[in-house]
């Protein structure tokens, strides 16, 4: 994550299995989940890949545990939850971490 602001900061790691059903929707849905998140108070960065086979990983970054829990509570990002758990995911895990350090190279 590029212009990071120095530790201690937060993490919400997003991982999950994808279904095979309405991939231009999920992709659409993503792109404006993304945009929003970057509005959000607090909100630092945000790194994400998936593999072919459908498993990826989504790592967004925040101020503190309070703007994650105000983009929890966004109204457009749970619609997308809701169709998440409906449409896209066959499973999924959030996990919620402090970044006490971190190290890089170059």
């Amino acid at each position: 994550m590029s212009g990071a602001p120095k530790p201690p900061y937060w993490a919400a790691i997003f991982s999950s299995q994808r279904t095979d059903a309405d991939p231009s929707g999920y992709a659409a849905t993503a792109e404006r989940m993304a945009e929003l998140a970057r509005r959000r108070p607090g909100f630092l960065g945000v790194e994400s890949t998936r593999g072919a086979d459908g498993f990826g990983i989504t790592v967004s970054y925040w101020e503190s545990l309070e703007s994650i829990a105000g983009w929890k509570a966004d109204a457009e990002h749970q619609a997308a939850q809701k169709k998440g758990r409906e449409v896209w995911y066959k499973s999924f895990h959030l996990r919620i971490a402090r970044v006490e350090r971190e190290g890089a190279f170059p």
